[in-house]
């Protein structure tokens, strides 16, 4: 059947899939067919496209759930839904239908597909036999069944697609997958201080966690403000970096991970530094430096060629520089991506620059990297490759999907399938790159092939041979390209292609022409000649004739060299592929000669002939226009006009300006006069014989040793009327000078037009240079009366521009022309004036640039006014640096001195001389002139081993020439045996060393120092005390020195006082040996200690047990042998005994337990334990911090190692603090406890019978003291208790009171006890007492009383 197609206009939003299953679609579609024809073929066809449709969308669906059941036929190639026109260009969407097609109808029940079946033979049974109206009726009525059959089967096809996605919802297992890069991040190339974005989309579900990494290292946003900013949004991720700088250049990695799995894709960005042409590059390429001193560069730009699942072609570019000898080949290494392991691909180099790797493992991704080697060693790696993946070229280009442009159009189509068609030939069968590795073989696809995919086979055969051996044997290749390897060398080969699918292996391909097996590719001849040109003070334009018969030319490398040097440095990092190249960075002044060699695969050329020498210098041309014309000055005939130098003055320095005028009259300019016919020097020129209230036109012209520049645009029209305003005109000719990071200054004269009074002061206007006119700020407040002012107020990185508005008595005036704008930077390169005093106290100040040209000449000025006058300061100027010498510098020379540096990049520094400054130079330059040697320290004695004396200084600065004369008592010593002298230059130690010390070296030492006509002295007096101290010691260690020849002690004899208040003698000895013996004595007798020596650690031992008094004494120790002995003594007597027992007593005390209460049949016990009792210990006891009087009632006493105090028949008054002290000659030490009738002491209290109940007892009312008057009566009363009744005895200085008419003395219901005495006298003045006693305890309490008369009072 004839093909018929359909052109209808679909919807752009709507999806093919979703418009073929649409009921509404099909409505529309018989709608077009009965408007075209109402013909029976058409109908019929209708009906098939209807079917065939629905066939086609219920096998799609079905087949992608049931995949397993799919009919059993081969497998068929995916077929192209693509139109093309007759240019082949994509016009829309082809859908195509197979009418009756077995492999679409598997979707259906049998009952379905036979009633399609049945219908479709009706209606064309019924075209071919039927005709007229009953024709056109069944049709009609098939029509209707067939639609509503149609319409019911897609209600059931999208009730089951419905219900199969609800499924696939409810399982969300089935929907996860790993991620992956549905656009990879691509690798960049960018200037400094540019911004860069990598970006990519990443689908997975769950959704990908996404982390951007730097050399693996990861990117945090936080640690980094500013610099780094990551974007994610609708799958869609970014990272953004502002303001690359070199450090940037590396290579980024970003990783999408969820629960399905890992996947990672890697970009590099590299940051150039300098911006300029294409072809222009740095004098030195930016090679990574070799490892090994004469190894060559790292090769550049590796790329992977010709990907296959088993191989890849990595080709690279040979380096510039080859380290002085010529390369030997090449080695490559590869590295599977995820892993940092790199492993060489060839045991031998290899000199061509292209190399196949073999051995790959389908499916994983690799990067790869390139090595040279020369006779000196192996170069840096290059950098790596792209990251590339071992797959057949056919799998990937599947991977990445083809789509076509939506054109609005779906395109129908009908056509016959196509079933076991075995393809045909290959096409344009050809070697496209021979080599002595590989062979390389491209093809096309035959015309005949079916609708299912082909693959191929290739076979070879060696020339002169019928025998064809196929090349994949075990596995055919998909794409129409193919590498054989290990093909003989210098063996000649034909090849054949055959396709082949599942209907099987087609006829092979034409046979290409025998191929010989090697490298056909030569190296290239060297370029002809090489032509440089002058361009720019630090640039020359180099060019050549190219190659002869150059194949496959990757380009040129250019070598520069300083004339006399022989030695050349590449002046490209890459190949050049053009035939002229500017070569930059170059010296100024200085005269290079250039060559050029070619490169392709094969290798570098020879070196082209040596260029002729240039001088590196810029070209001279005649100036650009000046620009910025304003009007300073208005009179009646004339104006002052002033503008801006030319931003290109031509390489050399203007000479001049010629100022035209012309006359406006009704907008309609004249004819332009000459104002000046010799040159003006300044940039401000009056233009005189004008008429007044005319209106003119002006325009300047600049002219330098080139010539006479091309004018500059007309002026504003300006009007020729006298200015008559109070305020001063504009200041003009506003330069910018010493651009730094943070600060500038602003040069400016100050205005032609004055007002009415003098100017007296400037003030400075400030703003960025992109911003608004309202942004204007002033930088003074206070008006400035210089001419200059520096501004220190800037931000690095921002651009700025200036005006500058004068003030008089009047007011401002009108502001200036704004300067142009200024980047506020630190230009590389930048140096500042340094001052220098020399060695002769000359002060000076000095300036280096290192960016001369011939024509550069340094301007000294004070106060930013040159200067002309040497009287004060001489200058003096050689290569690049100048030297302002002040030839007699006082207060005259205070001010701001600059330098400046024509002809360059706006080099120029200050100095400001201050009054502070001033009186610092001034003494440096007097140090100068009369120096010191200085001394890190003055002359210092010290004792050495066998008592040596060493007197000693060091120098901070001395050089090997310098002198030393050593002096005593104004005598001049010299090297003997007396005296040892030592000078250290390096250290500028200085030494004298003497063995002893006599009583004629009492005095001064001196040692004197001369370096040139820089001296110094130290002294040190030895005499009196001092001497004599320093005498002994000396002695005294020569004596130390001798004994410790033999058997010493290292540690003198000693005691120590262990827990268990043992006294341990002990003392460590040195130099012993096994016959070396101990004695040990007391009181000069010995006694028994160590029977023998512990070697190891030197240490002997005497311990006495229990000391006491008796154990007092003189101990000693005499250790010896036959080389000496030595004796250490220990005093034990007396003080040293004390301070002995005292430790042990601060041994016993911190032994001591806390103090406990027990109560006893007497009374209450308090007690306390130690560790061990010595009978010589001394302990108090106290009772509210006061020492107690032992009595009858209160005792204390030891028993064993328990310290008790006994308290009989307790009262109220013993209630209180306890404490016992040991004493041990120190601080001593109390253990406390209190007795107050609460918690534990309450218990033992109450546990003491005579204590508690019915003791007599004295409940109080007694006062401490009473003072009355004489002839008075006293009467005192207090409150007593006790069980029986107590006995009351009063008491007067501890004799009884008897009752009587003077004393009357009562008890009261057996509580209260009164004492009255009824006329006072001096007599009855003493201490009265109560005592109450009963047979449980006595108690009594006392107090005082003092009578005066009343005469005595007075």
């Amino acid at each position: 059947m004839n093909e018929q197609r359909l052109s209808l206009v679909a919807t752009p939003g709507l999806l093919v899939d979703d418009a073929l299953l649409c009921t509404g679609f099909f409505s529309f579609l018989f709608a077009q067919f009965e408007r075209l024809n109402r013909n029976a073929d058409k109908c019929m066809l209708l009906h098939c496209c209807t079917d065939t449709i629905l066939c086609l969308r219920l096998s799609s669906s079905y087949s992608g759930l049931e995949e397993s059941r799919l009919s059993p036929m081969p497998k068929r190639a995916k077929p192209t839904y693509l139109a093309m026109d007759k240019e082949n260009q994509i016009i829309g969407y082809v859908v195509p239908i197979f009418r009756g097609s077995q492999e679409y109808a598997s979707g259906f029940s049998d009952t379905e597909e036979a009633r399609v079946k049945e219908s479709a033979g009706y209606m064309a049974r019924r075209n071919l036999f039927t005709s007229g109206l009953e024709m056109e009726r069944t049709e009609q009525t098939s029509r209707k069944v067939s639609m509503r059959e149609s319409a019911e089967r897609i209600s059931l096809s999208k009730r089951i697609y419905e219900n199969e996605e609800h499924h696939k919802r409810m399982n969300k297992d089935s929907l996860m997958h790993a991620p992956e890069f549905v656009i990879k991040p691509r690798s960049h190339t960018v200037w400094e201080k540019q911004c860069v974005r990598l970006h990519c989309t990443v689908s997975g579900w769950p959704d990908p966690r996404v982390v951007w990494y730097k050399n693996n290292v990861t990117i945090d946003p936080m640690a980094h403000p500013g610099k780094y900013k990551l974007e994610s949004s609708y799958n869609v991720h970014s990272l953004e970096i502002n303001r690359c700088d070199f450090d940037d250049t590396a290579q980024y990695r970003v990783s999408a991970m969820n629960s399905k799995g890992e996947l990672s894709s890697f970009a590099s960005i590299v940051v150039k530094r300098f911006k300029g042409e294409v072809e222009e590059a740095l004098p030195m390429p930016r090679h990574a430096d070799a490892e090994v001193e004469g190894a060559p560069g790292a090769p550049l730009d590796v790329k992977c060629q010709d990907a296959n699942k088993d191989y890849v072609i990595v080709t690279w570019k040979q380096p510039a520089v080859d380290g002085g000898s010529s390369i030997l080949g090449y080695f490559v290494d590869r590295c599977e991506v995820g892993t940092t392991h790199w492993s060489q691909c060839n045991d031998t180099p290899i000199k061509f620059a292209r190399f196949p790797v073999t051995g790959l493992v389908e499916g994983r991704s690799y990067t790869f990297r390139v090595r040279a080697v020369n006779k000196s060693g192996m170069s840096r790696p290059s950098r790596v490759s792209e990251v590339v993946a071992a797959m057949d070229p056919a799998d990937r280009a599947r991977m990445r999907g083809t789509s076509a442009p939506w054109t609005g159009q779906i395109i129908v189509t009908e056509e016959e399938p196509a079933e076991g068609v075995v393809p045909g030939k290959p096409k344009e069968l050809e070697v496209t790159e021979a080599t002595k590795n590989y062979v390389v073989l491209s093809w096309k696809p035959p015309g005949e092939r079916g609708h299912e995919g082909i693959m191929y086979y290739v076979e070879k055969c060696v020339s002169g041979t019928d025998s064809w051996q196929r090349v994949n044997t075990e596995i055919p290749v998909k794409s129409p390209r193919f590498a054989l390897f290990d093909l003989a060398e210098g063996k000649a080969y034909s090849f054949r292609v055959r396709c082949c699918n599942s209907a099987g292996v087609g006829e092979p391909s034409e046979a290409t022409e025998a191929t010989t097996v090697g490298d056909k590719l030569d190296i290239p001849s060297a370029p002809g000649r090489v032509v440089p040109t002058r361009n720019t003070d630090t640039s020359v334009v180099v060019s050549w004739e190219a190659s002869r018969d150059a194949k496959e030319l990757v380009g040129y490398y250019i070598e520069a060299s300083i004339v006399g040097s022989n030695k050349f440095e590449p002046c490209n990092n890459k190949p050049v592929k053009g035939t002229r190249f500017i070569c930059h960075g170059l010296v100024t002044g200085e005269s290079y000669v250039f060559r050029v060699k070619a490169l392709n695969a094969a290798g570098l050329s020879e070196c082209s002939q040596e260029s002729e020498a240039i001088e590196v210098k810029a070209a001279i041309a005649s100036p650009t226009p000046p620009y910025g014309i304003s009007v300073l000055e208005c009179v009646r005939d004339s104006m002052v006009l002033a503008w801006k130098q030319p931003t290109f003055i031509g390489g050399a320095d203007i000479t001049g300006y010629f100022v035209d005028y012309r006359e406006v009259i009704n907008g309609v300019p004249g004819t332009w006069h000459e104002a000046n016919v010799k040159a003006v020097s300044d940039r401000a020129y009056r233009v005189s014989d004008l008429k007044e209230n005319r209106k003119y036109q002006f325009q300047v012209r600049a002219a330098n040793m080139a010539g006479v520049g091309i004018p500059s645009l007309p002026s504003g029209t300006f009007v020729c009327e006298e200015w008559t305003i109070a305020v001063p005109g504009p200041p003009h000719d506003l330069q910018v000078t010493e651009v730094r990071a943070n600060t500038l200054v602003l040069l400016y004269k100050p205005p032609v037009y004055q007002g009415r009074d003098p100017v007296n002061g400037f003030y400075i206007d400030i703003k960025e240079a992109d911003a608004e006119e309202e942004a204007w700020r002033g930088v003074n407040e206070k008006a400035v009366l210089t001419n200059y002012m520096k501004i220190k107020t800037l931000k690095e990185g921002e651009t700025y521009v200036f005006r500058v508005r004068a003030q008089n008595k009047a007011g401002v005036g009108k502001a200036s022309e704004p300067t142009e704008p200024v980047l506020a930077e630190t230009k590389p390169g930048t140096t500042e004036i340094v001052v220098d005093v020399d060695d002769d106290g000359v002060i000076s100040m000095n300036f280096a640039c290192s960016n001369l040209t011939p024509d550069s000449k340094f301007v000294w000025s004070k106060n930013y006014e040159e200067i002309t006058d040497d009287t004060r300061i001489t200058v003096a100027t050689s290569g690049g640096k100048s030297k302002a010498t002040f030839n007699m510098l006082a207060e005259d020379d205070i001010g701001i001195y600059s330098c400046a540096v024509t002809h360059t990049d706006g080099a120029c520094s200050s100095y400001t001389l201050s009054a502070e400054e001033l009186k610092k130079l001034l003494e440096l330059s007097h140090d100068h002139k009369f120096p010191i040697i200085p001394l890190k320290t003055e002359l210092a004695v010290e004792l050495q081993e066998k008592g040596r004396i060493r007197f000693w200084l060091q120098a901070e600065k001395i050089s090997a020439n310098g002198k030393i004369e050593y002096v005593f008592n104004d005598n001049s010593l010299s090297q003997g045996e007396k005296y040892k002298m030592n000078f250290n230059k390096d250290t500028g130690v200085i030494e004298m060393i003497m063995e002893s010390l006599l009583p004629e070296d009492e005095g001064t030492f001196t040692f004197q120092l001369q370096d040139g006509k820089a001296t110094n002295q130290s002294s040190l007096v030895l005499i009196g005390d001092v001497f004599k101290g320093l005498q002994k010691e000396s002695a005294f260690m020569r004596k130390e020195w001798h004994r410790k020849q033999g058997p010493h002690f290292v540690e003198y004899l000693s005691y120590e006082v262990t827990p268990e208040c043992c006294v341990i003698l002990k003392c460590k000895v040195g130099n012993i040996k096994k016959e070396t013996v101990a004695l040990w004595y007391k009181d000069g007798r010995e006694v028994k200690g160590d029977e023998k020596l512990t070697f190891t650690e030197g240490v002997l031992n005497l311990e006495i047990a229990q000391i006491s008094k008796k154990d007092a004494g003189v101990y000693e120790i005499v250790l010896k042998d036959d080389r000496g002995q030595d004796t250490s003594t220990l005093n034990l007597t007396e003080q040293g005994f004390r301070d002995l027992m005292n430790e042990v007593f601060s041994n016993i005390a911190n032994s001591s337990t806390a103090l406990k209460i027990q109560s006893t049949d007497e009374g209450i016990r308090l007690y306390s334990f130690v560790s061990y009792y010595n009978e010589a210990l001394q302990v108090t006891w106290h009772h509210k911090d006061s020492a107690i009087a032992f009595t009858d009632r209160i005792k204390s006493g030891v028993v064993g190692e328990q310290l008790w105090l006994q308290i009989t028949e307790p009262t109220e008054k013993d209630k209180g603090k306890y404490a016992i002290e040991f004493h041990d000659g120190k601080g001593g030490l109390k253990r406390t406890v209190e007795l107050s009738g609460q918690g534990e002491a309450t218990a033992e209290f109450q546990m003491a019978p005579y204590f508690l109940y019915n003791r007599a007892r004295v409940a109080g009312g007694l006062p401490d003291v009473v003072t009355i008057q004489e002839l008075k009566a006293l009467n005192l009363t207090c409150n007593i208790s006790g069980e029986p009744l107590p006995e009351v005895v009063w008491l007067k200085n501890e004799r009884e009171i008897v009752s009587d008419g003077h004393y009357v003395m009562k008890l009261e219901a057996g509580k209260y006890a009164s004492f009255t005495i009824t006329t006072v006298n001096t007599t009855d003045s003493g201490k009265y007492s109560i005592l109450v006693k009963n047979k449980y305890g006595t108690e009594s309490a006392d107090f005082t009383v003092s009578v005066f008369s009343p005469d005595s009072k007075k």
